[in-house]
């Protein structure tokens, strides 16, 4: 069976177990206060050309997005998103949790406008206010949760909303180093640095064995961070675990070299099924590909591979999900597309 369910099904990249090992015998200080760690917050302030910014390390997506959002809200505050938002729709309602509303918004694209947000902003503030929660918090991720690729002209215009609304911009990397790999992708972790106030770098689906570092830009919401990752269960005493890995991926630029895979994988199956003259939910760069297949196919391919989906679109067709991965084979890449044209 041949695995497009994910972009984690394998382990990590070879370089961060020969880096796990070479140090494995190295005295280090706990809770992220090493010798690793701190070198990998050099290099990801150096590739996001912020020397200034804090860097912390958390095991995994949904324990970062809650900490990160808990620590920058107040109770009465929320936080807006795509309805399609990770946050919103994959979080078993971990914000809420926290006791912050999400407020989603409708989407084709699984990307937030900025129309929407200013038009939310304005109703609350020249309607019922404190009756409701306040709007306090900005969530976008990219690439999006359907591949999506904002543009550098698109989350500036993001971030001038947010900055004119006083609203926080936080974004969600899992699959950064997607986006980052992706040809048509001109936005860089420096623009990305100027435009977020919060943003993680995602290591879980992009060639790490466990890790995300989120990176806190805005000098507002780095006061007592670490007291938040504490009480969240997100300081952990082997912290240089972590720090080793995104060394590993932001050496030699690896992070985004092993990206490209993904991309070129991605695009094999994507070109086959277009060839095919099959279409998609939503056109994707990335290595996020959802099309829409006949309903009596489908069974037949899940024969030989796995999959995401799938949702019905009408009667005879439906969407299902591919994802590929750094560690995606091209030959199963290939396969996977020889197989649609077959069918």
């Amino acid at each position: 069976m041949i695995l497009f369910n994910n972009d984690y099904s394998e382990g990590c990249h070879p370089r961060i177990l020969e880096l796990l090992a070479e140090t494995n015998w190295d005295q280090a200080a706990g809770y992220e206060n090493d010798q690793f760690c701190n070198r990998a917050r050099d290099l990801i302030r150096e590739k996001c050309a912020t020397p200034d910014a804090d860097v912390h390390f958390f095991t995994g997506g949904t324990l970062t997005n809650l900490t990160v959002i808990a620590s920058v809200l107040r109770p009465y505050q929320a936080v807006y998103s795509t309805v399609r938002g990770h946050i919103a729709t994959n979080e078993t309602g971990a914000i809420e949790a926290t006791g912050h509303k999400v407020v989603t918004f409708p989407t084709e694209d699984g990307k937030l406008k900025p129309e929407l947000i200013s038009a939310a902003w304005n109703r609350h503030h020249n309607g019922p206010r404190e009756h409701e929660v306040m709007p306090k918090m900005v969530f976008i991720s990219h690439s999006t949760e359907l591949g999506t690729l904002y543009s550098k002209a698109e989350l500036a215009a993001l971030a001038e909303v947010c900055r004119a609304c006083g609203l926080y911009l936080y974004l969600d990397g899992a699959r950064l180093g997607y986006a980052l790999a992706t040809e048509s992708c001109d936005l860089t972790l420096p623009d990305i640095a100027e435009y977020c106030d919060i943003f993680y770098i995602g290591g879980n689906k992009c060639g790490a064995l466990i890790g995300e570092a989120v990176v806190i830009v805005n000098p507002e919401l780095r006061a007592n961070f670490r007291y938040m990752m504490k009480q969240r269960g997100a300081l952990t005493a082997k912290g240089r675990l972590l720090g080793i890995q995104f060394i590993g991926l932001f050496e030699d630029d690896l992070y985004v070299k092993i990206g490209k895979n993904a991309i070129d994988t991605a695009m094999v199956i994507k070109q086959a099924i277009v060839d095919k003259g099959y279409s998609f939910t939503v056109d994707s760069p990335t290595n996020q590909q959802f099309p829409i297949l006949p309903n009596k196919i489908i069974p037949k391919l899940r024969e030989k591979y796995g999959f995401g989906g799938a949702t019905p679109v009408d009667a005879d067709h439906s969407s299902i999900r591919l994802v590929t991965s750094w560690a995606t084979k091209m030959e199963d890449a290939q396969a996977f597309a020889a197989d649609i044209l077959a069918l």
